[in-house]
């Protein structure tokens, strides 16, 4: 006598397609939920995984949540081109607000900030996700400013080309990160600080 067939195994994903699954789990438990309420065991359900999976990726409930949330408030892919060094750090630095003062962002990196304060490897991330990541959009936006004459050769540094990114970062810290990022304030960041420094004296 033959034995009935059991029920259908669900074909195996690959780690790519849990990673995918679970970072889409992990967005929408933030934006229904908020920080607060972020739990692996529920990211887990969501995903159609258990946390042992999740854990081997993302070593912490913060790690996962800061993974979500740089897709959340996800940034240009190359930097602005308008051919002129004052409206291309105006412009990145307008997205950069944007993203930093987003409803759902302010939120949940109050919270990513409380809490990875515990890890500093972590917070440094979170600091440079802040800062756009790294110096090399600053870097690329000023290197064309040098090659039309807009700027100063010896200013292609990446302490001063992340200069406005740190000043915005600073605004938005000492504010609590509550209260939008002022445009004047960005303009006040490029005339009065950033271009008398990077400009031909």
């Amino acid at each position: 006598m033959e034995k009935a067939d059991g029920p259908a195994r669900r074909p195996r994903r690959r780690a790519a397609e849990i990673d995918s699954a679970v970072l889409q789990a992990a967005i929408e438990e933030l934006t229904e939920r908020g920080y607060g309420g972020f739990t692996m065991d529920r990211v887990a359900a969501r995903a159609g995984t258990n946390k042992t999976v999740i854990y081997r990726r993302w070593p912490s409930r913060t790690a996962l949540a800061f993974a979500a949330y740089k897709q959340m408030v996800g940034r240009p892919q190359s930097p602005p081109d308008t051919g002129e060094l004052r409206s291309d750090v105006l412009e990145l630095l307008r997205s950069t607000a944007a993203r930093m003062s987003s409803s759902a962002g302010t939120e949940i990196l109050r919270g990513l900030m409380m809490d990875a304060r515990r890890d500093p490897g972590l917070l440094a991330g979170i600091r440079d996700e802040l800062a756009e990541g790294e110096p090399g959009v600053m870097l690329a936006i000023l290197a064309r400013a040098v090659a039309r004459g807009e700027a100063r050769q010896e200013a292609l540094v990446p302490r001063i080309a992340t200069l406005p990114i740190a000043l915005l970062r600073n605004e938005y810290l000492m504010g609590g990160g509550t209260a939008p990022i002022s445009d004047q304030a960005l303009i006040e960041i490029v005339d009065q600080v950033f271009l008398p420094l990077v400009r031909h004296r």
